[in-house]
């Protein structure tokens, strides 16, 4: 029965560690999601992390070696994107407020609050497709509630 357990979680780690990982129950969902299929293959997960962001790839396995998990160094590269900066800046403000969430980390690098931006970091609307230019935040999966006239 082990052996068949064993099999299963295998199978399930292959055939997940193929296809991009996409956002859908927020931003905790995308992060757990990420760091389970980086762990299964770490060499896919940094090649996908370059070539989606134009990173070589040895910068990729540098920021992945000085942060907490895979997720955090895409995630770093993706909010330094997001606010037009580079990833040493996302890094570096990673270190400095680590403990106090992804939104003052994005906050720290110019997103602001309400921006849809910030939005997509809340919703974890991302995607790691490892196809150049897809860090653009995934759209359409917010609520659809805004503050504009006629809502």
């Amino acid at each position: 029965m082990r052996k068949l357990t064993r099999l299963l979680a295998v199978m399930m780690l292959l055939l997940f560690s193929s296809a991009p990982v996409m956002a859908g129950g927020g931003l905790d969902v995308f992060i757990n999601n990420l760091n389970v299929q980086a762990r299964a293959d770490m060499g896919d997960f940094s090649a996908r992390v370059s070539a989606q962001f134009g990173i070589p790839l040895s910068q990729v396995q540098a920021v992945i070696g000085t942060v907490q998990t895979p997720a955090d160094a895409f995630l770093c590269f993706q909010l330094g994107e997001m606010a037009h900066r580079s990833y040493r800046d996302a890094v570096q403000a990673y270190h400095v407020n680590r403990g106090k969430g992804w939104g003052v980390i994005a906050k720290e690098l110019g997103i602001k609050p309400g921006s849809p931006e910030f939005h997509a970091l809340k919703g974890g609307d991302f995607a790691l497709t490892g196809k150049p230019g897809d860090s653009a935040p995934v759209k359409g999966k917010g609520k659809g509630k805004g503050k504009g006239h006629n809502k």
